[in-house]
């Protein structure tokens, strides 16, 4: 294996954990600024009424994500383990 390869896959690697972090993330973002923006109109000012609906959020995200994160990780290892 040489130096090129490995850092290649190491940035795929990390480039694949970004994008399958990123739905989680981007509903987790969404749904606290939407609730930050709540709080702020009706100057409800509780720190823990944000925590459960992110959780639920995020949850659902991953269900809702979770065929096609499971496919990017089935080509990501197909790629790893498969013929240089």
């Amino acid at each position: 294996m040489t130096v090129d390869l490995a850092l290649d896959l190491g940035r795929e690697a990390m480039m694949v954990a970004l994008l399958l972090s990123a739905p989680m993330l981007v509903a987790g973002m969404v749904v606290g600024i939407v609730l930050s923006l709540l709080q702020a109109v009706t100057q409800i000012q509780e720190q823990t009424l944000t925590f459960v609906p992110k959780i639920v959020a995020m949850v659902a995200a991953a269900v809702l994500t979770m065929p096609w994160m499971a496919q990017k990780i089935l080509e990501y290892s197909a790629k790893l383990f498969g013929p240089f």
